[in-house]
């Protein structure tokens, strides 16, 4: 008996700044997830796969010809005018997946495997090849005045031109970031009824906008929200830590309660508020750490309202 041939091994860069070839090989991930139902308006459950061929949504009705399909025969109108007619079906129409990249400097840190700014990356290419594969097409875009979102697409080539910006707008904090309200602001321009958005932002970006912001989000649209974490931001040692800032270097003392209380409120409780508040507002909330797989989040209630 012959052995089956090793998986490829994953591709993985420095973890400082996300490669078009890592988040290429992250394909793979989504072939190994089944496709989630989705419904309309919140219903859970098998849905009409976004076909390009022959829909079922009526468009018109025109004279019959030979080799229609005799069970689209429009008998109303074929009664009326003695001629035999045919209904036309317009073709359904393929979903909008949405990857909105949060590029907060905060991202752009990290102490295990990667940094933040680099899982963020990853997560979205994950997002991409998985809407690829349901049949999407994908857009995405980040907070900018200057740079238009990534139009959308289908295909491997939808995919890659996303991979291409996520590698660019990862690899350094943009000098031109204008926070993820404007982000949401530009995603609202380009979004339809029944479209998926997929965020990646740090918990600080998210959690400085109004709920009542990410309701109306979720009111027309599936929405996920991946929140990137460090694990120092999760559970910091109680020791003193030297920070950089600038060029000046800074002691910060953890074995003090005040201290710990205050790097609570700074790190975890904008992450708590976020997962306590979203999921009663239909967004589901992920958490995923930097040294997590990066389709660590795809739960079981990925894709669905």
């Amino acid at each position: 008996m012959t052995a089956s041939p090793a998986p490829a091994p994953a591709i993985q860069g420095d973890g400082l700044r996300p490669t078009l070839a890592e988040l290429i090989a992250l394909r793979g991930t989504s072939r190994h997830r089944a496709p989630p139902g989705r419904g309309r308006l919140g219903i859970t459950g098998p849905s009409p796969s976004a076909l390009r061929g022959r829909g079922m949504e009526y468009a018109e009705s025109r004279e019959y010809v030979v080799g229609d399909d005799a069970r689209h025969i429009d008998w109303r109108l074929t009664a009326r005018s003695g001629r035999a007619h045919t209904k036309l079906f317009q073709a359904e129409r393929e979903r909008l997946s949405l990857i909105v990249a949060d590029t907060a400097p905060t991202l752009y840190f990290g102490t295990r495997v990667r940094f933040k700014s680099v899982q963020a990356a990853r997560a979205a290419a994950v997002a991409a090849w998985q809407a690829q594969r349901q049949g999407d097409r994908v857009a995405a875009l980040r907070g900018s005045l200057r740079e238009a979102p990534v139009a959308p697409a289908g295909g491997a080539r939808g995919v890659l031109r996303v991979l291409d910006a996520l590698t660019r707008w990862y690899a350094q904090p943009p000098a031109d970031d204008a926070g993820l309200a404007l982000a949401l602001d530009h995603a609202g321009r380009l979004l339809r009824p029944g479209a998926r958005l997929s965020v990646f932002a740090d918990p600080h970006s998210a959690a400085a906008l109004p709920l009542a912001r990410w309701s109306a989000l979720a009111l027309h649209h599936e929405v996920v929200l991946v929140l990137l974490v460090d694990p120092l931001e999760l559970s910091p040692p109680s020791a003193q830590l030297p920070f950089l800032s600038g060029e000046r270097r800074i002691e910060l003392d953890l074995a003090g309660r005040s201290a710990r209380e205050g790097w609570q409120h700074e790190f975890v409780a904008p992450l708590q508020k976020l997962q306590d508040e979203l999921p009663a507002r239909r967004v589901a909330v992920r958490v995923l750490r930097t040294d997590d797989s990066s389709d660590a989040w795809l739960g079981a209630g990925m894709g669905r309202r």
